[in-house]
């Protein structure tokens, strides 16, 4: 049987060896009562690696950028967030029906940056009529641009507008490792002017389950509350945290080879007749597509047909994801797919 390529995401990764020895070895014990030593471990792992005071595993990014959201604002509070922000179009409002939270959008660059100018005029002023805003929160990566990498700079003068208006920031990271490793700089460096952070262990990282946020201690230990109310208290969450203690040492370095294929991929479907991406805006692992010579929904049917998978990011584009597992020869087989499929 040929093998199907799987590029819908890097959330289809499988957990290594290693991890899945270490899941069978778990020491575990009641995580509600804080009693499980492995998630411990991957708390405290975690924590340090960013530079926080503490964190916490929730069961997946939607999840943790809730709960950050949650242990921050109040009802009737206002968040920022980029029109192109996962948290807006893909988190089922869960800010408004849970928080009663109010999300106030505006737009991301290509890029995946705010105007500054624009953010400015957005936050509210202090006026009865109106809610406070509360938050504004940074996605990086950015999954619809892309996989764009959020620089240094404009995350420092996004929290310096912020801490000006006694804002908080919250940074939605499921894929802060890959924007790290772009950058050139350790991940500490990308958050240390946020409140919050939110990353998944279970993209890149290949685990098969989980989300970790990080804090102060009087806000992680709120976020915990918000976890309970929302079911996410876990038991023995060992099980699945193990995984993580083992990405967090193995998996981080081996995601400049998602990279590396990325680019590889992009540099090959430009040279495709049909089908329009620039190269040089791919700095981390998402590739997406422009298809201008065929309906959307046949040529994603074509490629399956094919034995690739793409999803459908929107209107006439499709995404690609590099991720362990994905080798140099699938991005050459994945090229002779696309070409065929677009071709036909």
């Amino acid at each position: 049987m040929n093998k199907i390529i799987d590029l819908r995401s890097d959330t289809v990764s499988l957990p290594t060896d290693e991890m899945r020895e270490a899941i069978y070895r778990a020491e575990l014990g009641d995580d509600v009562y804080g009693e499980d030593p492995t998630v411990n471990a991957l708390e405290a792992k975690a924590a340090q690696i960013f530079g926080m005071e503490s964190a916490v595993l929730v069961a997946s990014g939607t999840m943790g950028n809730l709960v950050a959201s949650l242990a921050q604002c109040q009802r009737g509070d206002e968040v920022i967030v980029g029109n192109k922000s996962h948290l807006l179009l893909y988190e089922v409002a869960n800010l408004a029906v849970t928080g009663g939270i109010q999300i106030r959008p505006i737009e991301n660059k290509d890029d995946g940056t705010f105007d500054l100018n624009e953010l400015e005029l957005v936050i509210r002023g202090d006026d009865i009529h109106v809610p406070r805003t509360k938050m504004v929160v940074i996605e990086n990566t950015h999954n619809r641009c892309s996989g764009a990498v959020i620089g240094l700079d404009h995350i420092k003068e996004i929290s310096k507008l912020a801490r000006s208006r006694d804002m908080k920031v919250h940074i939605d990271g499921a894929r802060i490792f890959n924007a790290a490793l772009a950058l050139g700089v350790t991940p500490d460096k990308l958050v240390e002017n946020a409140d919050t952070i939110t990353f998944c262990l279970s993209k890149g990282l290949s685990c098969p389950i989980g989300s970790i946020v990080c804090g102060s201690k009087e806000t992680i230990l709120e976020v915990r509350r918000n976890r309970k109310m929302l079911g996410g208290g876990m038991r023995q969450a060992g099980i699945f945290a193990a995984a993580g203690v083992v990405a967090l040492d193995t998996m981080v370095d081996r995601m400049s080879e998602d990279h590396n294929n990325a680019k590889t991929l992009a540099q090959g479907i430009a040279e495709i007749d049909g089908l329009q991406v620039e190269p040089n805006m791919i700095k981390t692992n998402i590739v997406i597509v422009e298809v201008l010579a065929k309906p959307i929904t046949k040529f994603i049917s074509d490629l399956k047909e094919k034995g690739l998978l793409v999803s459908h990011a929107d209107t006439n584009r499709v995404r690609l994801v590099t991720h362990y597992g994905i080798e140099e020869s699938d991005i050459s087989k994945t090229l002779e797919i696309v070409d065929s499929a677009i071709s036909n």
